[in-house]
């Protein structure tokens, strides 16, 4: 019994190692393999549209009521300290440092990384990866690479959105309804935030989070079972998995950028 386990634990370790190894290759291919502009620009330019344009509205909508939500919250929380006037401060600070970056990968997980997998899962059940293969095509430059590159450029812009709608919301709660000069709430958020670093972290980690998301959401669906079950088993990986690395990678670059 004892040794059966210990057999059975070894070779699902070498099986997360050989999965480890494959979607580094296929990271490295499509990093390798960045599209060529004349050649794949409207594979590049759809899948934009597909990856960004289409998790618009999906962002603009929950970084207008997270903004909301923060402002409210956090006037109630300064108005016991008289620090009502902080209030742009704390939002503009709290969805820059955080809540931009997280909660657009997270919500990016669900929409886009969701529906990467399951196109690639698609594509792979119905032989089409194997016929570009048998054309001499390669399915990583041609596939997965314009999805990668389409990834790492939307996730960064839908954070930038996300923290503006964010602050606009923030704003509407606490000047227009609670009646904080407005004087107040945009200089105490100017004088806090470093618009140089705090931008450029946030990007940072922006760009980090839509590497890791666009990665796991591709292999997952490039190594899914090619059955409807082994899709929809990938489709539940690829939410679960990118969402705890966004969460721990998080962690790791608020460390290494505020930790000091």
């Amino acid at each position: 019994m004892f040794l059966n386990a210990l057999a059975s634990l070894g070779h699902r370790g070498l099986q997360i190692c050989a999965s480890f190894g494959r979607a580094g290759f296929m990271l490295l291919n499509a990093l390798t393999g960045r599209p060529a502009f004349r050649k794949h620009a409207p594979l590049l330019i759809k899948q934009l549209y597909n990856v960004g344009v289409l998790s618009l509205l999906i962002i603009i909508v929950s970084g207008l009521f997270i903004g909301m939500v923060l402002g409210l919250q956090g006037y109630l929380i300064l108005t016991t300290y008289s620090a009502e006037t902080s209030l742009g401060m704390l939002v503009a600070l709290s969805l820059l440092r955080e809540l931009g970056p997280v909660v657009s990968a997270l919500l990016f997980a669900g929409r886009a990384g969701s529906a990467l997998t399951a196109e690639i899962g698609l594509m792979k059940a119905t032989e089409q990866l194997s016929s570009m293969e048998m054309m001499a095509v390669d399915p990583l430059r041609r596939v997965i690479s314009p999805r990668f590159w389409a990834g790492v450029i939307s996730l960064p812009l839908l954070s930038l959105i996300f923290v503006a709608v964010g602050i606009w919301g923030g704003a509407l709660v606490g000047v227009s309804w609670k009646g904080i000069d407005s004087g107040f709430f945009w200089s105490a958020m100017q004088n806090a935030v470093d618009w140089k670093m705090d931008l450029v972290n946030c990007v940072i980690k922006s760009v980090v989070f839509a590497i890791t998301v666009t990665w796991i959401a591709l292999f997952n669906g490039y190594d899914a079972v090619p059955t409807s079950e082994g899709i929809s088993r990938a489709t539940t990986r690829t939410v679960v998995h990118a969402s705890l690395a966004v969460l721990g990678l998080d962690f790791v670059l608020t460390a290494l950028m505020f930790g000091n």
